[in-house]
């Protein structure tokens, strides 16, 4: 079972109960971070592509993943830093059989992450993208020119956080950057696409999500409908 700790916001002096998100590792087990119970949160005040991940390792089989730092909302505006202790992770249980990988295969069934923060909504997609079966998601080794670049073997994606649709170039550019890797790419908007930029998904092939604040990913085009059935590769 996760934990939950009493987090204050430093600018307005707010006390939250936050609890703990699970991560889901390859074997099938969930992980979560070990909060600090005598940290002070802090508060993020820069951009969250600048932001180090925290590297958990799952108990029950050793596996290391790197993972978005939690992160809390706060009504007055200001996102905090939930504070952790060291970089381990207790496994919270198997969710699905290991070995149930691939996107063609059964896929493992994990909760969504309500977004609150932009770091939320970089979770929610790397979720995603291992309930469709892709392991080792990392950051991408090239920064998109808005949003945040995740990467995993044979894929580049793009997750815009931000309150507005997503714009042609935005689109342009991540399939440019897709092709000098040799990888397919996928796109989450919190916001949506502008009408161009999804009628140049289509003759790209770019499929498209749009991320609800439930942590939900919503295909947009036919493309997406693909990859979410299984069907695309």
């Amino acid at each position: 079972m996760t934990e939950s700790i009493s987090v204050c916001c430093p600018a307005c002096r707010r006390e939250h109960l936050y609890t703990a998100p699970s991560f889901p590792c390859a074997c099938g087990a969930s992980v979560s971070p070990a909060l600090d119970r005598h940290g002070t949160a802090t508060a993020v005040t820069h951009d969250v592509r600048a932001e180090d991940w925290m590297s958990l390792r799952c108990t029950a089989c050793g596996r290391r993943d790197e993972w978005p730092y939690p992160e809390l909302g706060c009504p007055c505006g200001t996102v905090l830093r939930v504070p952790v202790t060291g970089g381990s992770a207790a496994a919270a249980g198997v969710t699905e059989a290991p070995g149930a990988a691939g996107p063609r295969q059964q896929r493992p069934r994990f909760p969504p992450v309500a977004i609150r923060t932009a770091r939320d909504a970089v979770t929610a997609a790397a979720l995603y993208l291992r309930r469709l079966g892709y392991r080792d998601i990392r950051r991408a080794d090239q920064r998109p020119p808005s949003g945040v670049g995740l990467a995993a073997r044979g894929l580049l994606a793009q997750v815009d956080p931000t309150v507005r649709p997503a714009s042609l170039r935005d689109v342009e550019c991540l399939w440019l950057t897709a092709m000098t890797e040799s990888a397919g790419c996928v796109y989450f908007s919190l916001a949506g696409y502008a009408g161009d930029a999804r009628a140049r998904a289509d003759d790209l092939g770019v499929p498209l999500f749009v991320l609800d604040l439930t942590g939900t990913a919503q295909p947009v085009n036919s493309l997406a409908d693909e990859l979410d059935g299984g069907t695309l590769r």
